[in-house]
């Protein structure tokens, strides 16, 4: 390390790392981290901002294009340095160490653990649901029973995690296609209800304030580069899998909204609070609604797992640096997976499940893991310049446009969020900020020991 910055080559203990994913793996990494709980509630908030079928059908493809951008910009990183970490690891090469531990100490602190902790409450009460359990009394024991069984599973390695990952990335593509299904059965019933215009006019305005929704619907894709470290030829495997899984994404998306305005039309989405549940329910009764409960039930376990394997492996990094416990660095010889991470994360995300105190924490979040994104792709600008001569296998067409539009598109993206809540906003800055004394107080025990 030399002024702050860490050498591009791996560390020992990032060699560790078995690559075991193959391309339809690290595609299901990618659909399974974007696709969770959001398509399923989502699309009534755009459909109350949206003037038409036709209007709010464009906005999830806008929304598809404009994630695609930045997608694509992860791809030629990852193909740079296909390294456990991700971000992390890009921003302490381009702008030196303290940078990159501040994204990590609000992701580690706040947004994996958050996330897990609020989408596997999420999980527990679906399927409390779906039992005909009362919710209030069994959703946290399920909630820490689902984060206690990933981090198990986990623990034998990244492919014992991938074989789960990818049958509940199937689960979940099946609930998204039974959506559909049941859309195109009620629209040869309804024929004409899919395109009927909304009854409650729109501001034009509105359009704009429905592509927030639809964007964070999008987000999660960066979790494949957080276990670039694992998988296979990742030069080659790596874009080519972002890409097939956002496509996928968007397919999934754009035919779902299909399947709701042609089951619910327009106004029925916007006043629906639950609309995949409403869609079912509309076609087989409650069976229906329990059935499309069990399919949501396993789109967020699904997202819990790469979340947890994803997050473990930055902290791993970090701890590598110096700047974590020392402890969470070691990768299991046998098993080559970050144990002690693992469990260390998925403790974390057990505390906040059972405080019930993510959900302020995941808001106060919200404008530093975008602003980690902003960062994150503003490295390839440094890469272009400063490693213009090293040889890579892929690079994002269209620069620096796609940068700039992705940079952009989250620029807009934090306004909105602090126009809509200045309080969470200065809260996140006010997590990053605390990560400054931490960071050198890791740096003096380091120096220390």
């Amino acid at each position: 390390m030399r002024n702050g910055k860490v050498a591009a080559m791996p560390d020992q203990a990032d060699q560790q790392y078995a690559r075991r994913l193959n391309t339809w793996d690290a595609a299901m990494i990618v659909v399974g981290g974007i696709i969770g709980a959001g398509i399923f509630l989502t699309p009534s908030t755009v459909a109350q901002n949206t003037a038409s079928a036709a209007e709010l059908l464009v906005l999830w493809v806008i929304g598809g294009l404009l994630t695609l951008a930045g997608v694509l910009v992860y791809a030629e990183l990852g193909a740079r340095r296909p390294q456990a970490g991700g971000i992390y690891v890009y921003l302490r090469e381009a702008f030196g160490l303290l940078p990159a531990f501040l994204f990590g100490w609000a992701m580690a602190l706040v947004n994996y653990p958050g996330s897990v902790a609020a989408v596997a409450t999420m999980f527990a009460e679906y399927l409390s649901v779906a039992l005909g359990l009362p919710p209030l009394v069994f959703a946290k024991p399920l909630a820490v029973g689902a984060i206690v069984f990933i981090v198990g599973v986990n623990l034998f390695g990244i492919r014992a995690g991938a074989t789960m990952q990818n049958l509940f990335t199937l689960l979940k593509i099946a609930a998204v296609a039974l959506l559909v299904i049941a859309g195109l059965v009620l629209a040869g019933k309804q024929p004409g209800l899919a395109w009927a215009p909304p009854t409650t006019p729109v501001s034009r305005w509105a359009f704009a304030g429905a592509l927030l929704p639809v964007l964070f619907s999008y987000g999660g894709f960066h979790y494949l580069n957080d276990l670039a470290g694992e998988v296979r030829n990742p030069q080659k495997v790596l874009p080519r899998a972002l890409g097939l899984g956002l496509t996928g994404v968007v397919v999934c998306y754009v035919l779902a909204n299909f399947a709701y305005l042609s089951g619910l039309g327009m106004d029925g989405l916007a006043a629906s609070t639950a609309p995949a549940a409403d869609l079912m329910r509309k076609l087989l009764g409650e069976r229906g609604a329990t059935l499309i409960a069990v399919g949501i039930a396993c789109s967020t376990f699904g997202y819990c797992t790469i979340a947890i394997a994803g997050g473990a492996r930055v902290l791993q990094t970090m701890s590598a640096d110096g700047v974590f416990f020392r402890a969470a660095a070691r990768i299991d010889p046998r098993t080559r997976a970050p144990q002690v991470a693992l469990v260390v994360l998925g403790l974390w995300a057990i505390v906040l499940t059972l405080s019930g105190s993510f959900a302020q924490l995941l808001n106060y979040s919200t404008v530093g893991e975008w602003l980690g994104h902003i960062f994150g792709i503003g490295t390839i600008f440094w890469y272009r310049k400063y490693c213009r001569d090293e040889p890579v296998s892929y690079r994002v067409p269209l620069y620096p446009l796609l940068p700039v539009i992705f940079m952009l598109t989250v620029c807009a993206v934090i306004v909105a969020s602090t126009w809509h809540a200045p309080r969470d906003a200065g809260m996140s800055l006010v997590i990053i900020a605390l990560g400054v004394p931490v960071y050198y107080v890791w740096r003096w025990i380091r120096r220390r020991s």
